[in-house]
């Protein structure tokens, strides 16, 4: 399980708890801040998986939003990943924060997206990241 250490932590575990629960095939949560450290998991999620899966999700939102202003000139809202097994879902969820979601392959990808924005537009702007100084700038 993954260990909540403030009560920020354990109100956003709530949360992705929550979006769990409520999305069918949704087997797993986690917020992230977007340079890949784990800030909540839901619960049945292993802490050394959702640190991995923070990790990478960070990396797919970063190759995402490059993509993006290259090719697109405009923000990434989604990226999605489809695998034999499933989804993996990653989108901007507050200042320096994402939002992962990995599901079962029979989910309604509407849904999953909507109800993963609809959190967002909830409490978006609680789920933020403080910019970390390099080492050398803080002393």
């Amino acid at each position: 399980m993954v260990t909540e250490k403030t009560a920020a932590t354990v109100d956003l575990a709530w949360l992705v708890d929550d979006l769990v629960h409520r999305v069918v095939e949704a087997r797993y949560a986690i917020i992230l801040s977007t340079d890949g450290l784990l800030i909540a998991g839901s619960a049945g999620l292993a802490k050394a998986d959702a640190e991995h899966l923070a990790a990478a999700a960070a990396g797919m939102s970063s190759l995402a939003r490059g993509a993006g202003r290259h090719f697109g000139d405009s923000v990434v809202r989604r990226t999605m990943i489809e695998f034999g097994t499933g989804y993996l879902f990653v989108t901007s969820a507050g200042n320096g924060a994402c939002l992962a979601v990995v599901c079962g392959s029979d989910i309604d990808v509407g849904v999953a997206a909507y109800e993963m924005e609809m959190l967002v537009v909830r409490v978006g702007q609680y789920i933020t990241t403080p910019v970390r100084q390099p080492a050398a700038a803080q002393g």
